[in-house]
């Protein structure tokens, strides 16, 4: 297993929409088992292949708190096929965007269909944190990121922050 470097705004990978995996062998296993090493040693509850810079549609996920056993979920190629009405608000935080918070209001329940780690395909249904967990990474796939679902305002106020902090690190 081998931590990777985890991808921040503005990097323009991130908002680029990741592909199907059509087989799962070895290989895909082992990016599986890097991204949970380095899921967990960020610390984060969530991490999305696009995130490492791979644009392949593989989320992980675990919300167990710290004092509870590991939960993981694999998520290849994941979808969710039913969303509730009723929706929640949770404060979002996301790996590529160090240390920014922000509250977010999602579908409170979803249905989500996936293939796990052998290729077995399952359906499972989340709601509190896990449902907010699991639409933030499926988003992430798809291009999309937490602070698309703020005002344009404060979205591009976050943006610029990052946007001089790379520069600044680029230059030493």
């Amino acid at each position: 297993m081998t931590l990777r470097p985890i991808i921040t705004i503005p990097d323009p990978v991130l908002k680029q929409v990741s592909e199907p995996i059509t087989e799962i062998d070895g290989s895909v296993q082992a990016l599986v088992d890097d991204m949970l090493q380095t899921m967990y040693d960020a610390p984060g509850i969530g991490l999305a292949a696009v995130q490492i810079g791979i644009l392949k549609r593989i989320a992980v996920v675990d919300c167990a708190k710290e004092d509870e056993k590991p939960a993981p979920k694999v998520l290849i190629n994941p979808e969710i096929i039913s969303a509730s009405e009723e929706t929640s608000v949770y404060q979002e935080g996301c790996l590529s965007i160090p240390e920014f918070y922000e509250d977010i209001e999602r579908p409170a329940q979803v249905r989500v269909r996936h293939l796990d780690r052998d290729g077995t395909e399952h359906e499972f249904d989340a709601d509190g944190l896990l449902a907010t967990c699991v639409q933030h990474e499926i988003d992430h796939l798809n291009g999309v990121l937490f602070i698309d679902y703020l005002s344009r305002l404060k979205r591009d106020r976050v943006v610029k922050k990052f946007s001089k902090q790379a520069k600044r690190e680029a230059t030493g």
